[in-house]
């Protein structure tokens, strides 16, 4: 009796972890637009006060995951490398956005990330009320889907 118990639980908690593990590309889009939307605060701020050069500010930046990816091809004047979980429409905005660092005058690229920062706030927060929606729908598919092993099982 006490085996069964064990196998179901475990089944559960299987199925409950490839549910979570299955939200991870949304939690994963949550922390990249995050770390964007703070990157673009930061770069607007730097060009508004202390101007430092586009390498020194990129040095100094500390990011994870698919953002620190961006970051480093970026700091080594390379084309980014749109990470899977974007759509077509912002790898584009992506590409735009990472062509114009740097690469004018300060008037210029203010009111081109000042622009930006609306459209990132956006991302951000979709991104966020779609991760926690799909995280929590893996989750109770999970759930469910163990419970329907453990009564076809035992």
């Amino acid at each position: 009796m006490w085996i069964k118990f064990l196998l179901a639980g475990a089944i559960i908690a299987f199925c409950v972890l490839l549910g979570y593990l299955a939200a991870e590309k949304y939690r994963e889009r949550k922390r990249y637009f995050a770390q964007f939307e703070a990157f673009n605060e930061k770069f607007l701020g730097e060009l508004a006060f202390t101007r430092m050069p586009l390498g020194e500010f990129l040095a100094r930046a500390s990011y994870t995951g698919e953002f620190a990816k961006t970051i480093e091809a970026v700091s080594r004047r390379e084309a980014p490398k749109p990470p899977s979980f974007l759509t077509q429409d912002e790898k584009g905005e992506l590409e735009d956005y990472f062509s114009m660092l740097g690469t004018s005058d300060t008037r210029s690229q203010m009111g081109f990330f000042t622009a930006k920062k609306a459209y990132l706030l956006e991302k951000k927060k979709t991104a966020a009320e779609e991760a926690k929606a799909r995280g929590e729908l893996y989750l109770k598919l999970g759930l469910l889907a163990g419970l329907a092993f453990v009564i076809l099982i035992i």
